[in-house]
């Protein structure tokens, strides 16, 4: 199983990586297709089915498909251009997809929410259409936004997902298990195996460069959400705080009566700051999720700004076990909100970003997978309960406190040899079970917990 770095960690738009960048990813492959395809096309449609419909309004997933039958893609989204582009469709009825020339599509008429039972494969399915002169079906696709920004035709989860690449690695490790017994007979870090695999499919420099642009674009959200001010888009006027709280935590350093447990407000923050970003619309990075975006750059700026002897060269490092530790959780159970609720989203992410700080703090990968099953284990049960559909609430403290977790359960695991009593396998198996178990209402349908018990107004 090869799941690369970049595929785990995506720069795209807020705010969720499932409902925003998924239906976006979807209706550009669509439109490939279309492309390929001897029919000519007058016009396009689509609906939105599951929790794609359910929450739909509050993750601009009606937008997102709109923008992505028009030809934006995620990671070379431009606000500005989106907005004109968006106004126009609207305005006019027609959209212009790149070389399918103009086209009917009336959002109002041709893009429709279906509150009925999901389809069949996946709590985030959407239906794309284009049609002839006379309005008849020539081209239909369903497609699948199955977390972090990864998307599936109905014939490929069918099939057990997207094609695999059939290029071999040296270090194919599907289960937590077969990671480190090659660890072990390799003597290479978990790092240095996914390095290695990166290796086969591109050269060294492009591997550099691309962890590097993945950790400036980290850093600059995190900027921005602490610059920030205002009340976050939505209705529900939830204001921005993480600015407040960094310019607190300024005035209060070289103070002696300071408590040791500010670092958490500081870690809290750092979370805060990347989702308050991605909840306005933000550029972010997918981390495995947009809702779960906070997490791992929260612990890694703690390390970089608190941890005596950091170094920022080994952030590369950091990323690529991360990145081990997000594909063992997709591939053998979820990182999609609406298929097994929050845990697979803020609880992958915290035993990501335990992983990666276990790492450069020097734990062996025996510690690692502890750091990353006590993360995870911490978070099993949790739902996907956001109040009127937005990544707001709970969803931005979320992030805060998954990194408070990752951070105690890089700690914990240094603190002994890595031999524990519940392995990352059995945690994540045991995720898997939860969200199979899970009722539909606490899986991102906004339709229970705290969804139906706070005031959407």
């Amino acid at each position: 199983m090869f799941l690369s770095v970049f595929e785990m960690f995506k720069v795209g738009i807020g705010p969720s990586s499932s409902h925003t960048m998924g239906p976006m990813v979807a209706a550009a492959r669509f439109l490939d297709t279309l492309r390929a395809s001897p029919f000519h096309a007058h016009g396009l449609r689509a609906s939105l089915h599951g929790s794609l419909a359910f929450t739909g309004v509050g993750h601009a997933t009606d937008r997102a498909t709109i923008l992505g039958l028009a030809g934006f893609l995620p990671d070379s989204y431009d606000a500005e251009k989106a907005d004109a582009c968006l106004a126009q469709i609207k305005a006019t009825g027609r959209i212009q997809p790149p070389g399918l020339g103009d086209l009917a599509f009336d959002p109002a008429r041709d893009l429709q929410f279906d509150f009925g039972p999901a389809l069949p494969g996946h709590a985030n399915g959407m239906i794309l259409k284009a049609t002839d002169a006379q309005g008849d079906v020539i081209l239909q696709e369903t497609y699948y936004s199955i977390g972090g920004g990864f998307v599936v035709t109905a014939a490929e989860q069918e099939n057990g997902g997207a094609t695999k690449s059939t290029t071999p690695v040296p270090y194919p490790f599907e289960t937590a298990e077969q990671m480190l017994a090659m660890a072990k007979a390799s003597g290479l870090s978990i790092a240095a195996m996914k390095r290695a695999n990166e290796l086969v499919f591109r050269k060294p420099h492009e591997l550099d460069q691309g962890l590097t642009r993945l950790w400036q674009v980290m850093k600059d959200c995190m900027d921005r959400g602490m610059a920030g001010t205002g009340i976050l888009p939505g209705g529900l006027k939830v204001r921005r705080r993480a600015q407040g709280i960094h310019q607190a935590l300024i005035a209060e350093r070289g103070l002696n009566m300071t408590a040791p447990h500010v670092i958490n407000d500081w870690i809290s923050l750092y979370g805060m700051a990347v989702n308050e970003e991605n909840a306005a619309g933000g550029q972010v990075v997918t981390a495995p999720t947009n809702g779960a975006a906070g997490v791992v750059p929260a612990v890694i700026r703690y390390w970089l700004d608190h941890v005596p002897g950091a170094n920022p060269a080994r952030v590369g490092e950091f990323l690529l076990t991360a990145s081990a530790v997000g594909g063992l959780c997709k591939h053998n159970a979820s990182i999609s909100g609406a298929e097994c609720g929050c845990q697979a989203e803020v609880g992958s992410a915290s035993a990501m970003a335990a992983a990666g700080l276990c790492a450069v703090l020097g734990g062996t990968p025996e510690q690692v997978e502890n750091a990353a099953e006590i993360a995870l284990e911490h978070h099993l049960g949790m739902t996907c309960d956001p109040v009127k559909g937005l990544v707001q609430v709970p969803c931005i403290e979320r992030n805060g406190l998954g990194a408070i977790k990752a951070v105690s359960a890089a700690s914990l695991s240094m603190r002994g040899d890595g031999q524990h009593l519940v392995s990352l396998d059995a945690c994540i198996e045991t995720m898997r079970q939860t969200g199979r178990d899970m009722h539909e209402k606490y899986k991102e349908t906004s339709l229970g917990g705290l969804a139906v018990n706070v005031p959407n107004c």
